[in-house]
């Protein structure tokens, strides 16, 4: 099998690696995380969702499997060893930089960057608006998604409300004001288009 590189966290490498760890739920895992965070200010919702998406990917790796008892709440999962064909690549702070990737979209940089260009000409603007709006577009699908799915596991899995709904709304909130940007540079450029 051709060799594939992998990164991982340096923190949840050690934690994979402690004698005795075996097998593991999420909220072990999780927990386990958090203390190695000591001294931090974090959410711990965000370190469950951190925790979660990197078990998913050592999942699709292979070097996590699912206990045999499936189960809704509580799974287990299964250390195995690393596999051959997996380059590691460790990296610190994974953690941190998975939140300022996770809140880039909501500071909507580039609505500030339009803002302070100046329109040298309307081929400019047009070119600017048109970049924007594809940027826009983007993170508006990527927030409606985030929002569906959050409403999908709402519906299957309601004992998870407490603990997702907050995210749910978020997203849905996201959505509306990237909506509302999107509406707003599409009628500009309909605007410059009808006056040229």
């Amino acid at each position: 099998m051709k060799s594939a590189s992998f990164i991982l966290d340096r923190r949840l490498y050690g934690l994979l690696q402690e004698e005795g760890r075996t097998k593991f739920t999420t909220r072990e895992l999780r927990d386990a995380y958090a203390k190695t965070l000591e001294g931090m200010s974090f959410r711990i919702a965000d370190v469950r969702r951190y925790v979660y998406e990197q078990i998913r990917r050592l999942l699709r790796m292979g070097w996590v499997v699912l206990d045999e008892d499936r189960r809704v709440r509580g799974q287990v999962y299964h250390v195995q060893p690393i596999p051959a064909h997996l380059q590691l690549e460790l990296v610190d702070n994974g953690f941190e930089n998975s939140l300022k990737t996770a809140s880039e979209p909501e500071k909507e940089p580039a609505v500030l960057e339009v803002e302070t260009l100046p329109l040298k000409s309307p081929t400019n603007a047009d070119q600017q608006l048109e970049v924007l709006h594809k940027e826009i577009r983007l993170d508006f699908l990527a927030s409606m998604g985030e929002a569906e799915r959050y409403k999908l596991l709402l519906d299957e899995m309601p004992h998870l409300r407490d603990r997702i709904e907050g995210d749910y709304l978020e997203a849905k909130d996201r959505s509306s004001r990237l909506l509302g940007h999107l509406r707003a540079i599409e009628k500009t450029l309909n605007t410059l288009v009808a006056t040229q």
